[in-house]
């Protein structure tokens, strides 16, 4: 390849083009930002640090993501943006020098029972392919190899619209790879009838004990008494075997209901469609409950828990099915790719081999495609994200990545660093939000964000390097460098909870006795079987139940804007009983989203408009002023304050206003100490999840399983999202919940947890097949004495020893 030689020499000026090199945010008012203004250097490494609330999402995502983003959609035709998320503005003066932004954020990937690692990640598309093309007997197209695609057959006469209209006879075949047994799902359902209705009553005497079903509800029960099927006034138990097939199996048949046409189902296909086709973990607690107990998931007998059809099964490349290929753990996958030599698909060959290394580069090389991607924590989530972008090509965009360390061992979180840098290094701008000191210590430049959390932060108090950052006064360069000590005198145990022949997915046949009464810290690489181990094997063991497992994990706050801190932790029931019984009145007229409700707004306290392809508005409601009430219901008063009033109060203003006087509530009062406990005193009753951070929601959930009568309190890396200061304050409540008598389990990798434990059990020694054993159990200061470990040797470093 020749190239022409260059004449032009380059020119002293500096170029128009290259003075853009800044990204200027002037006046940020999102959320509780204070009118702040910074300016972002591009093509370097920004760390946004501060304490949990203090701003940092507020900004980097509501603000400079979102603007990005927003812009980018409006390139688009009014047709294309139709079906598109329509951000409003940020409330922003100047947003200056954005880059197209690409968001790596915690959020779960979707939860949809027919989701695995490798469908959210293209993988599995590409090995259908690469089976359809190579795999012996061949048995179709890319579709027959899909779990989500159903065989389908059908034969009849179209009338084809062109000149002289004729009736032509056609067939159509489609082979799929779905299993027709689970359908795609690998697992099967069996109903307990028992739990659906009482077969001693008949449907007039309320007959069903499903959740919702209500005797008078005229889309369920009554098109069941109605249709004609059955005798609405005989017993169940009485019915025939035709009314017993009808009222179970029968197909959906179009009824009339009171000169209404509805659909009669029988109750089985019923229940599969409104409960069983929707992800567990998406349902309601009391329908999760009602789910668990009627229902029994047992893995597919016809594919194996596969998903896939036997002829999808029975194709294979040097004597490796599909299913083997995403069952394999994806590091042992990738040796597998590397070692196909067929020149006919080399562009496919080398397309999926850097997607499989991608997985072990970022520390997922322990996961198997066909992993359900619900089941993955926030952390994993978000590096599975990461690997679409990691081979990409696209320079000068703007990468912006929330805690990208979360879920990761210190061994790991050096590798992250090595990722972050590497897309820097191809001229893109990064933006990081992150507590941890080892990613903060490679910035380019840091943003520090506080003083406090919520109404005291919001203001930018330091911008530069991280020197700079050491050298100040803020609350983040003061405990930068924290390192937290070995605990001298540990605490002696009270009991054990033997967990015996552990073989959850990676474990191999551990046993291992947890004592009780002390603080015990669960360790390991990520992969390496520690939640198997504690959220999977635990609570199965014998007498787990008895002991009251209390279980903390990282699944996600489902809540609306219409819910609130007061809402979820249940807070709202004792004040509104407080106020009805203070005013004579019923406590539904103090709930927004019940009798009390403003009539204008529905009890949102503002309105919105859509507009289409545009983004919506929403305006405060002028009837109720935004408050969510009736005007009669803000009459009635509770120590001198209405309903609304207390809802703008915060943790602890509510915890002293209910803690003495006319407004003395206990049970209010022991929820709003709870809320106090986990540093949540900032947050007002009313704020709406939907504006929390990951950190605030985690601490929101385990102040509410804090009033759980349990003695043995299980928590998934409870140090997620918290600051270096608020690590403090968590050990403290730890020491707190152990001297009161509970039993406290810790799944963690943050190195100040694990020298405060009593006990550490130390899993590994890798991930995946090369974990699921224990490798050290003892105190911490046995741990950094022995080193015979990765966490052994991280955690000396990091006490220094």
């Amino acid at each position: 390849m020749s190239m022409v030689p260059r004449t032009d020499t380059q020119s002293p000026a500096l170029h128009a083009a290259d003075s853009h090199d800044m990204i200027r945010v002037h006046g940020a008012r999102v959320n509780n930002l204070k009118d702040v203004s910074v300016e972002i250097p591009k093509r370097r490494l920004t760390v946004f640090t501060g304490v949990s609330g203090s701003g940092k999402s507020s900004l980097v995502f509501n603000t400079i993501a979102a603007e990005s983003q927003r812009m980018v959609n409006e390139t688009y035709s009014a047709f294309v943006q139709g079906f598109m998320p329509t951000p409003a503005r940020p409330e922003v003066d100047v947003l200056d020098g954005l880059t197209t932004a690409i968001i790596v954020d915690q959020q779960r990937l979707g939860a949809d029972p027919r989701s695995t690692v490798g469908t959210v990640t293209d993988a599995n598309a590409m090995l259908r392919i690469l089976f359809s093309r190579l795999g012996t007997p061949h048995i179709g197209s890319p579709a027959a190899f899909a779990f989500n695609v159903p065989s389908v057959r059908a034969s009849g006469a179209i009338t084809v619209e062109r000149g002289n209209k004729k009736a032509v006879k056609a067939t159509f075949n489609r082979t799929g790879g779905m299993c027709t047994r689970c359908e795609g799902r690998g697992v099967v359902s069996d109903i307990d009838l028992t739990q659906l209705y009482d077969d001693s009553k008949s449907l007039a005497e309320g007959a069903f004990t499903i959740p919702g079903w209500k005797s008078d509800s005229f889309w369920t029960v009554r098109v069941y008494a109605e249709s004609g099927f059955l005798d609405p006034d005989k017993p169940i138990r009485e019915y025939t075997k035709k009314e017993m097939q009808d009222f179970l199996h029968r197909e959906p048949t179009k009824v009339k209901v009171q000169g209404v046409n509805l659909t009669y189902e029988g109750l089985i296909p019923k229940i599969h469609k409104s409960f069983l086709s929707k992800d567990r973990e998406a349902l309601q607690p009391h329908i999760r409950e009602f789910v668990d107990r009627a229902v029994t998931f047992t893995t597919c007998p016809e594919c194996a828990g596969t998903r896939l059809s036997e002829a999808a099964r029975s194709s294979k490349i040097e004597g490796i099915s599909i299913a083997d290929a995403c069952a394999m753990q994806i590091s042992d996958l990738a040796a597998w790719v590397r070692g196909l030599d067929e020149p006919s698909v080399a562009p496919l060959l080398t397309a999926l081999q850097q997607t499989l290394d991608s997985f072990t580069e970022i520390g997922l090389g322990y996961l198997s495609l066909d992993r359900p991607s619900g089941t993955l924590s926030g952390g994993e989530a978000q590096r599975v994200k990461m690997i679409r972008h990691l081979g990409s090509s696209l320079t000068d965009t703007t990468y912006v990545f929330d805690e990208p360390t979360i879920g990761l061992h210190p061994h790991d979180i050096q590798r992250m660093n090595n990722l972050l840098l590497r897309l820097r290094d191809k001229g893109n701008t990064v933006l990081v939000v992150e507590h941890k000191p080892e990613t903060i210590a490679i910035a380019d430049h840091v943003v520090d964000l506080g003083p406090g959390a919520g109404t005291a932060g919001g203001t930018v108090c330091f911008e530069g390097t991280v020197e700079g950052l050491r050298a100040g006064e803020t609350i983040t360069g003061r405990h930068l460098d924290d390192r937290a000590s070995l605990k001298e005198n540990v605490r002696t145990p009270a009991g054990t909870l033997e967990i015996r022949g552990a073989k959850e997915h990676n474990l191999r046949d551990v046993d291992v006795d947890i004592p009780l009464g002390v603080l015990v810290v669960v360790t390991g690489v990520a992969g390496s079987g520690k939640s198997s181990l504690v959220h999977g094997s635990l609570p199965q063991q014998p007498g787990a139940c008895d002991k009251g497992v209390v279980s903390v994990d990282q699944s996600p706050i489902k809540g609306s804007r219409r819910s609130n801190p007061a809402t979820y932790t249940g807070l709202l029931d004792p004040i509104r009983k407080a106020f009805a019984k203070a005013n004579g009145v019923k406590p539904a007229l103090f709930s927004a989203n019940s009798e009390g409700a403003c009539p204008e707004c529905n009890g949102a306290g503002v309105i919105y408009t859509d507009l289409a392809m545009m983004a919506g508005v929403a305006t405060t409601c002028e009837e109720c002023e935004g408050k969510r009430y009736q005007a009669a219901v803000l009459e009635y008063r509770l120590g001198g304050r209405d309903i609304s009033e207390v809802l703008a109060m915060s943790v602890t203003e509510a915890e002293e206003f209910f803690g003495a006087g006319e407004a003395r509530t206990p049970a209010a009062h022991r929820v709003l100490g709870r809320l106090m406990d986990v540093g949540l005193g900032y947050l007002t009753l009313g704020q709406p999840l939907t504006t929390l951070s990951g950190g605030e929601r985690q601490r929101l959930k385990l102040a509410t399983h804090m009033g759980n009568k349990g003695g043995v309190y299980i928590l998934d890396e409870p140090t997620a999202g918290l600051h270096l200061a608020d690590v403090e304050q968590l050990l403290g409540l730890l020491d707190r919940l152990v001297d009161s008598g509970k039993s406290v389990i810790v799944v963690e990798h943050h190195q100040a947890v694990m020298a405060h434990a009593d006990w550490i059990i130390d899993l590994g020694p890798g991930a995946g097949h090369d974990g699921g054993r224990i490798v050290f159990e003892g105190t911490p200061a046995d741990l950094v004495a022995a080193r015979s470990t990765l966490t052994g040797e991280h955690l000396a470093a990091y006490v220094g020893a």
